[in-house]
């Protein structure tokens, strides 16, 4: 049984290169009782994503064997009772399948063992040291979960999903009853509501590798899928801004660190530091390509967010999702396109009744820069102060009042917030 101050939480991923560093955070985070880790396609093939969470625990296992006084800072790396690690899914419920290799690699990791023969997966680390941090179910892994999800007190657990909501999808076509009226909370990142895309213009990766899976769990015209009371959403709008700047990863972390032209050399660091760091120095020259020497922290912050956790003294309500001082949602209202040309994956918001929503017509980036300059915001969000475009409608919309709603974190602790604490916990260092 938990303790009561733990939460037990189900991560669903499909380990790429944030996913990894989420998965560092979580297991160096007491918070949480991990339970198990649903594995899934996504950013890279079903079979590469299994690889990449083994390798991680063997780089954190080689961390210990030489800094055993570590061993503290990751609670959950060799728990009392460990977590399961099944195979999902390894496809979309309809349509073609895609993946993210063009920035996380052919193998997820920004092909380190290309570079680095030595962080490549251990068969005797397999063999021999796996049993005591992580379960391998080697039957059909979704059923596992499942029964997991029962043996739990109804509501006790949170599930996170870092990738394709396929598997959540297909648990809830196997034991309905299970899912909906068993889990606590579902926590997810995926969309892009007010904000472009990352995979195209208009789409998020997450909800563009699977939008059958998004439509049927939470914007069916009729019924949908999932309690969406509690289910909690974290859009690219609210994940972008929080960041690891890779001069201040340098600084603090790792003094040596720069991109595959100057690969990281084991002998110079600890053994965490060099695994991150060389999957990291890949994903450094794909950002400055984009112009930006970050890194952004979406799944990171999915899983900080199923760290604080909901206070068990909130209820929540039609009007408000209970969450700690810091954090807000507010729910959202969308559909989402499945099989447009170049719009697969998109959120369509109705932004003639949205109250929600930016402005119809309104330059969303342009806004955001003078709101940026003038603080001008509403009920602590930001607002558009342009004046609507009008828009000529054949009739009037009936969505306003629609029990589709799907709650969105709109506000954070903070980017500096996070950023401190993942670098506290993963790496064990103080930001100045």
């Amino acid at each position: 049984m938990a303790s009561a101050s733990r939460v037990p939480v189900i991560i669903d991923t499909d380990p790429g290169v944030d996913d990894i560093v989420a998965i560092l955070l979580a297991l160096a985070s007491p918070e949480l009782e991990i339970l198990a880790f649903v594995i899934s396609y996504g950013n890279t093939d079903i079979d590469a994503s299994y690889l990449n969470i083994l390798k991680a625990y063997q780089a954190i296992a080689k961390h210990l064997e030489i800094h055993p006084e570590d061993t503290l800072r990751f609670p959950n790396f060799r728990p009392d009772s460990p977590p399961l690690l099944v195979r999902g899914v390894s496809a979309p419920l309809e349509g073609s399948l895609h993946s993210a290799q063009y920035f996380h690699g052919r193998d997820g990791l920004g092909d380190i063992a290309a570079r680095h023969e030595e962080l490549d997966l251990d068969n005797s680390f397999v063999e021999e040291g796996l049993g005591r941090s992580l379960t391998v179910v080697k039957e059909e892994g979704l059923d596992a979960i499942i029964r997991t999800i029962r043996s739990r007190p109804a509501r006790s657990i949170t599930y996170v999903a870092l990738g394709p909501l396929t598997n959540i999808a297909m648990l809830v076509q196997k034991d309905r009853q299970a899912i909906c009226s068993l889990i606590g909370r579902f926590v997810a990142m995926g969309g892009a509501v007010d904000v472009p895309g990352n995979t195209s213009p208009v789409a998020e990766f997450n909800f563009f590798a699977d939008p059958f899976a998004v439509k049927r769990l939470l914007v069916s015209e009729n019924l949908t899928e999932l309690p969406l009371e509690r289910f909690l959403l974290l859009p690219l709008d609210i994940t972008t801004p929080h960041e690891i700047p890779f001069p201040v990863y340098r600084q603090f972390v790792d003094p040596s660190f720069s991109t595959t032209a100057e690969p990281s050399i084991a002998s110079n660091k600890a053994p965490l530091t060099h695994f991150t760091s060389s999957f990291l120095e890949r994903t450094r020259e794909i950002m400055l390509e984009f112009g930006k020497d970050a890194m952004e922290l979406h799944d990171i912050t999915a899983i900080w967010c199923a760290i604080c956790g909901t206070p068990p003294y909130l209820k929540p309500t039609d009007n408000a999702y209970p969450l700690p001082t810091g954090w807000r949602a507010r729910k959202r209202v969308f559909d989402i396109e499945r099989t447009g040309e170049i719009t697969r994956g998109m959120l369509v918001v109705d932004r003639r009744e949205d109250a929600s929503a930016y402005a119809p017509g309104a330059n969303r980036a342009e806004v955001q820069r003078l709101l940026e300059g003038t603080l001008h915001t509403k009920d602590g969000l930001w607002e558009s102060t342009t004046v609507p475009a009008e828009v000529e409608v054949e009739m009037k919309p009936e969505i306003k009042d629609s029990p589709h709603g799907v709650w969105c974190v709109t506000d954070t602790p903070g980017p500096e917030v996070l950023l401190r604490l993942l670098f506290r916990r993963v790496w064990g260092v103080e930001l100045a």
